[in-house]
């Protein structure tokens, strides 16, 4: 070893913002296990790495003590001060044991104690961009599919995309380019891991926040998303701005930002409604489509019961009960749907009763 590695090191300090002593300090400890390694050595040793000119020199450490039992370990009194009369017993001798043709193997285990560090540094790296990219939206090209996953390359690195994360009704080819939510940002031993999402509510609330200006400089706001992947969304906006339209602003001219965001999710339906702190104007909004006659609050319990016309009856609960489904994500309360007959019924059956008691 030379200069030349001090100089190498210098660069790697500026270059990937790896700290020189660092690295000295780890070749310092990888040696002492080369030379235990190569020479067959059992005994306590230091190695010195000079800062200014690369030379290196291997120190066997041994206890001075008044009885030796350990010779690997232990020096007598008397030969330590035959080497310097200020030695006392419990002080520590070092004697240079620096092999011959130790500077080959020094030179290698120098070279894969670098090489660790740097690529531990890259990732570390890699670790810090993406970690505060943690629910947010990146632009990805699809790698690999295997059964688990989709290995997708977010430039410096694959992210994966679980099964459970896919939309059931896309179908994935090698080179695709797809725009992903990053869940989770992990640290392992083999580097930083990445799991991203097609079918996360967020991906749907940042494309939003790319398509609609509004949105991004915060006269819009988006309250409240509630998606079944793939096939339908809900979406709850408001402006504090009385002159601005937060669902005019999320459809767009010709309804043209919208559109963008229900191809980039291949044709996933999204509602967008007007988000109230009244319950019942919520509510009622959230059943868009469906037309609604009233709306009967229930505090206590969270609930609400919704009277709709009986010809709008299916569209308000929707298919397999969805619209139903997504209305109560999205206001966070439960909806009882009723038809205007069946509410009628149900009234004149409680007055009658009531009237019955009173009887």
């Amino acid at each position: 070893m030379n200069s030349e590695l001090l100089d190498a090191l210098t660069i790697l300090e500026k270059d990937k913002g790896i700290s020189k002593e660092v690295i000295i300090e780890a070749i310092e400890a990888a040696l002492i296990s080369a030379y235990k390694r190569n020479f067959n050595q059992a005994q306590n040793v230091r190695v010195d790495l000079n800062r200014e000119v690369g030379t290196m020199r291997v120190f066997a450490r041994k206890d001075v003590v008044d009885e030796v039992y350990d010779p690997r370990l232990e020096v007598s009194i008397e030969e330590a001060r035959s080497i310097n009369p200020n030695y006392s017993v419990g002080d520590v001798l070092e004697i240079e044991v620096t092999p011959k043709d130790f500077g080959r193997i020094a030179a290698q285990t120098a070279k894969q104690v670098v090489t660790q560090r740097v690529r531990e540094a890259e990732r570390g790296v890699i670790y810090s961009e993406f970690i505060d990219r943690e629910e947010d939206i990146m632009t990805g090209i699809v790698q690999r599919i295997d059964s688990k996953f989709i290995y997708v390359s977010l430039g410096k690195i694959e992210a994966l995309l679980p099964v459970a994360e896919q939309m059931p009704n896309e179908r994935y080819q090698p080179h695709d380019r797809i725009k992903v939510f990053i869940t989770k940002v992990e640290k392992t031993t083999k580097g930083p891991q990445i799991f991203v999402s097609r079918t996360h509510p967020g991906l749907l609330k940042r494309l939003f926040e790319i398509e609609v200006p509004e949105i991004y400089d915060g006269t819009v706001e988006i309250k409240s998303v509630a998606r079944e992947a793939g096939d339908r969304s809900k979406i709850s906006v408001h402006s504090e701005n009385p002159e601005v339209d937060p669902v005019g602003s999320c459809v767009g001219p010709k309804g043209q930002r919208v559109q963008a965001i229900v191809n980039e999710l291949k044709g996933e339906k999204i509602d967008i409604v007007r988000w109230s702190n009244d319950p019942v104007e919520f509510v009622a909004n959230a059943l868009s489509p469906s037309k609604v006659v009233s709306v009967n609050v229930n505090e206590t319990d969270k609930a609400t019961t919704v009277v709709v016309p009986d010809y709008q009856l299916s569209l308000a609960i929707g298919k397999r009960g969805q619209n139903a489904r997504l209305a109560a994500k999205l206001t966070g309360w439960k909806i009882d749907i009723k038809s205007e007959s069946d509410a009628a019924e149900s009234k004149a059956a409680s007055e009658s009763a009531d009237a019955a008691e009173q009887e």
